[in-house]
């Protein structure tokens, strides 16, 4: 596994819940198909969107072993697993088994409780986890989130990490929102980091300044969309069309948080997805907002 194989559209995926608030594991292949069917080269597994922080150890080790079954008709589907935690044997741990289980990669939140942490507990941090549980030929990918997480990775520790760890430590997941971000990256590694930006709005921008792909919660919904502005792209091009509904699709989605359950109020009312529950402590959208929410979706997907 190299950086270069971790490109395209990769969906954040939601996590299936029943009533209950328990995992519907059962529900795992079946969304993945989904996405596959329109068009995601690959998914990551209780990133933010996925709920991640929220899923016992032993719920992700179902979760991800139910989302194998997608090789036996997609083979070359990618699988990148959430694995952060602000403990750091347990990060270790989770990051084993995504490996074990044959995941493409990792996604990992640096330990964002701690939010006065230094660079160097930092770097420390994050060296544990790649020497003890990122194996020959593994990936990792840091999660830059500060917004949610509270605990920027910045550029000078990436480069610390990059320099100790070339092979493993792969690039990031920018959820920044930042054209500027992404493209500063680039510029600053001279193409050698591998950034799936987290915004939908900023995609098409963000590959024509070097970026692999994206990793959104939006390629839940849109993610032919988003695919044909990766084709585009590949042909040297841009699809201005797709970027706007994109744009539009991602105002509504701002308009509405958190993001967990608005996808899935909207997977059911534009996919016909069964519609599945947030775990505390997340609520679920008011009635209200779910209509206004869809109403707003639905004239966006009828362009």
């Amino acid at each position: 596994m190299t950086s270069q194989q971790i490109a395209g559209v990769f969906a954040a995926a939601v996590t299936p819940l029943k009533k209950n608030f328990s995992t519907d594991i059962e529900a795992v292949p079946a969304l993945l198909d989904f996405l596959a069917r329109r068009g995601c080269h690959g998914a990551l597994l209780l990133g933010t969107t996925g709920e991640g922080p929220s899923i016992a150890v032993g719920e992700r080790q179902a979760i991800w072993k139910a989302a194998l079954e997608i090789r036996t008709d997609y083979p070359d589907f990618k699988l990148l697993a959430g694995t952060g935690t602000p403990s750091l044997d347990e990060t270790i741990g989770l990051t084993n088994t995504a490996f074990n289980l044959g995941f493409d990669g990792v996604v990992v939140l640096p330990p964002y409780y701690f939010r006065e942490a230094s660079e160097d507990g930092l770097f420390t941090w994050f060296s544990e986890v790649l020497e003890h549980g990122v194996p020959e030929g593994g990936l990792l990918l840091g999660y830059h989130f500060p917004q949610i997480s509270g605990v920027p990775l910045t550029v000078e520790l990436i480069k610390r990490l990059k320099d100790a760890y070339p092979d493993e430590f792969g690039g990031l997941k920018d959820s920044s929102g930042s054209f500027g971000h992404a493209k500063m990256l680039q510029e600053e590694f001279r193409g050698e980091l591998t950034v799936m930006v987290g915004n939908d709005r900023i995609f098409g921008k963000a590959l024509g300044a070097g970026a692999s792909g994206c990793i959104t919660a939006l390629a839940n919904l849109f993610s032919p969309d988003l695919r044909r502005v990766w084709e585009a792209h590949q042909k040297g091009a841009r699809d201005p069309k797709s970027e706007g509904l994109l744009t539009a699709a991602r105002d509504v989605i701002e308009r509405f948080p958190p993001t967990p359950p608005l996808i899935k109020v909207l997977l059911a009312g534009l996919h016909e997805i069964p519609r599945w529950v947030v775990r505390p402590p997340l609520t679920d959208l008011s009635p209200e907002d779910e209509k206004q929410a869809l109403r707003d979706m639905m004239q966006i997907s009828i362009r």
